[in-house]
């Protein structure tokens, strides 16, 4: 099933209207699968997905990644396929985030010249550089504490995004530890798109925790 978004710029009016982020690894589940508690997601009313697996490999993500195109199509969310520009493109996904080690943005803007290119960062030269690449959006964090992603600089704390903000004019989405209770110091801090992991995707009712999450736009 094909993307809902017709071309880059309907991908790129949807992301700058985005509020939670959730990104689903299947690590992080507590032991449900990854399509039902995508599925729940979906019915909570997000806009976008991430699928991140760093642990299977390539031939079941793509299977994995079906899936996803077929639930976001049918509820009009974006989707957006971790670390693999090949599976991004194989499945008709919305975009690909790519992280410091993956492929450059600079390298996989000519070949997905169509689909949404995110970055993560964890300091100002790392999201402006990701910004002069061509990245569309940039992931500022780990903001908070997390147990689903070791990187070398540690927490880069809410100060981050004060010092971020002059620096580039691409929507940034932060993450890293974040929880219901850390949405109003964010929102006074500047940020409007929040990726989130477990407090998601290990909620007792996926469901009805994305739309509780929501309402905090409202």
């Amino acid at each position: 099933m094909s993307s809902p978004f017709e071309d880059k710029a309907a991908r790129i009016a949807a992301f700058k209207n985005i509020d939670i982020y959730p990104v689903v690894s299947s690590e992080f589940t507590a032991g449900r699968d990854v399509i039902s508690v995508l599925q729940a997601i979906a019915e909570g009313g997000a806009k976008i997905v991430q699928l991140r697996e760093k642990n299977r490999n390539k031939a079941d993500i793509y299977q994995q990644a079906l899936e996803y195109r077929r639930i976001t199509s049918q509820y009009n969310m974006l989707l957006i396929i971790n670390d693999h520009v090949d599976i991004a493109l194989a499945v008709e996904a919305d975009g690909v985030h790519l992280g410091q080690d993956d492929l450059p943005i600079s390298a996989a803007r000519p070949v997905a010249p169509e689909l949404l290119l995110g970055c993560s960062s964890h300091n100002i030269k790392e999201a402006a550089d990701a910004q002069a690449a061509g990245a569309d959006y940039v992931n500022v964090g780990p903001i908070y504490p997390t147990g689903t992603k070791a990187v070398p600089c540690g927490v880069v704390g809410i100060e981050m995004l004060e010092s971020v903000k002059p620096h580039i004019n691409i929507p940034f989405t932060v993450m890293g530890g974040i929880k219901e209770h850390h949405l109003g110091e964010l929102f006074a801090a500047g940020a409007t798109r929040i990726a989130m992991v477990t407090e998601i995707t290990q909620a007792d009712d996926i469901a009805a925790k994305v739309k509780a999450l929501r309402s905090h736009w409202n």
